[in-house]
């Protein structure tokens, strides 16, 4: 699998952000993981969102946080998954979960987008 590139040319934050997204989903799909939703959000100030949600193979619900850096400095991009970052995204995702009859087996991954490269921790933290 090659690594999607993401586009220079875009300016604003949140157009580098979802060009991020775009290549992560694609990224996910060519792995075999099927788009739920995106940019889920709870209502209200404080809450979280979650960028992606998707379903594995083996009927996983996969919770992905996309994080791009343009440089590997400071732990690039991994680093910025801040334990404040994960308790919004675990917030979140049990929120999107009370919707659903009987909660699927679940997981927390993490796409990292840096410059030539793509990478993707699975597992990278849990709800514990």
């Amino acid at each position: 699998m090659g690594s999607p590139q993401i586009k220079s040319k875009v300016g604003t934050t949140k157009q580098k952000g979802d060009a991020a997204e775009d290549a992560a989903l694609h990224y996910l799909q060519q792995a075999g993981l099927r788009l739920l939703q995106r940019n889920y959000r709870t209502p209200g100030r404080g809450g979280g969102e979650i960028d992606l949600i998707m379903r594995a193979a083996d009927g996983t619900t996969v919770f992905v946080e996309v994080r791009q850096r343009n440089s590997a400095s400071h732990g690039g991009a991994a680093a910025s998954v801040s334990a404040l970052k994960q308790r919004r995204i675990i917030f979140a995702a049990r929120h999107y979960l009370m919707r659903l009859r009987q909660p699927p087996p679940c997981r927390f991954d993490v796409v990292l987008l840096e410059p030539g490269s793509i990478g993707w921790l699975q597992g990278a933290f849990d709800a514990s």
